[in-house]
């Protein structure tokens, strides 16, 4: 009985080897694949902690160069935090401040550069959408018009669309094309929330036009109270 078992054992582990001298290769490098695909994502997650962390403590230097006024100072930090952590919203946040300061020191050429960064190197939509818009109206003030336009070109946010139809209204008012205006004030005034206060002044500056964008709604409502009250 023992020398059958004995048999039936050395049958299994000849087929065991035989499988294994035709697939063991192939199964070790799976598993090495597997295992090092697994090391590496979490290698990837603890080198965006670590990016994150570090970005953070950058920001913190970059918002105290803000603060002592120091140009000096803001172009070194900014350029540090450019080099070493340009893809996390750190340096996209930083990019904006220092963009600020730069524009309250009167170096507008120095804003603009730091928001064409943000809006061609940011993969927030959120930020892409306020380095824009502040560059449109960098560009607006410096008389720039045709490059101001193609920076509100193409899609926005929808929570950014009201904003940069009222920024396009103002570049074609100041080129004196009063009728190509008023049809962007009036997408602004329809895309903005109506609880928004910016919106009274998008509606200002239809009043001044000679349009009532709430004439609409006012009929709305007189006619709806009409039917009510048949």
């Amino acid at each position: 009985m023992a020398k059958h078992l004995d048999l039936e054992e050395q049958e299994q582990l000849d087929e065991i080897k035989h499988f294994w001298k035709q697939h063991g290769n192939l199964i070790t490098w799976a598993l090495i694949a597997v295992l090092g695909a697994f090391a590496a994502w979490n290698g990837y997650q603890y080198w965006q902690r670590s990016q994150a962390a570090q970005a953070a403590v950058m920001y913190d230097e970059v918002e105290r160069a803000v603060q002592s006024g120091d140009t000096t100072r803001i172009d070194r930090t900014l350029a540090d935090m450019k080099e070493r952590f340009a893809s996390t919203a750190y340096a996209q946040q930083a990019g904006l401040l220092t963009a600020k300061a730069y524009y309250d020191k009167g170096n507008a050429e120095a804003a603009r550069t730091t928001l064409a960064w943000v809006a061609e190197k940011s993969g927030d939509p959120g930020y892409q959408a306020v380095a824009r818009l502040r560059l449109a109206g960098i560009l607006l003030e410096q008389k720039s018009y045709d490059p101001a336009l193609q920076q509100l070109a193409g899609t926005f946010p929808k929570a950014f669309e009201g904003l940069a139809a009222d920024r396009r209204g103002d570049i074609l008012m100041v080129q004196g094309k009063k009728a190509e205006a008023r049809a962007e004030y009036e997408k602004a005034w329809k895309a903005l929330d109506e609880r928004a206060e910016y919106r009274r002044m998008v509606e200002v500056k239809l009043n001044s036009l000679g349009v009532d964008p709430t004439a609409g709604q006012v009929q709305l409502a007189t006619t709806e109270n009409a039917e009510a009250n048949k």
